[in-house]
């Protein structure tokens, strides 16, 4: 079956069993937990504290931050809306 088809076919089905399958599909997306993924995360943030602790992290000001941040997405929606 294509998949112009099986959408038409989904598309005429009632709401809660439409619901029902956007879910199922959607939770399809998920890939698979990357193992070592949270364990690196972990250790991340140990090193990014005790850098803190140690006052050797650079510390930014979350006005500055949160600037920076604004400017950044700005740059991105800009370019994308240039494509």
């Amino acid at each position: 079956m294509s998949a112009d088809k099986l959408r038409q076919e989904a598309l005429a089905l009632p709401l809660d069993e439409r619901a029902a399958l956007a879910k199922d599909l959607l939770l399809s997306l998920d890939e698979p937990t990357d193992v070592g993924a949270e364990q690196a995360w972990a250790d991340e943030l140990g090193r990014r504290a005790q850098a803190v602790a140690d006052r050797t992290a650079t510390l930014v000001d979350w006005a500055d931050a949160e600037k920076r941040i604004a400017a950044r997405l700005k740059a991105r929606r800009e370019a994308r809306a240039t494509r």
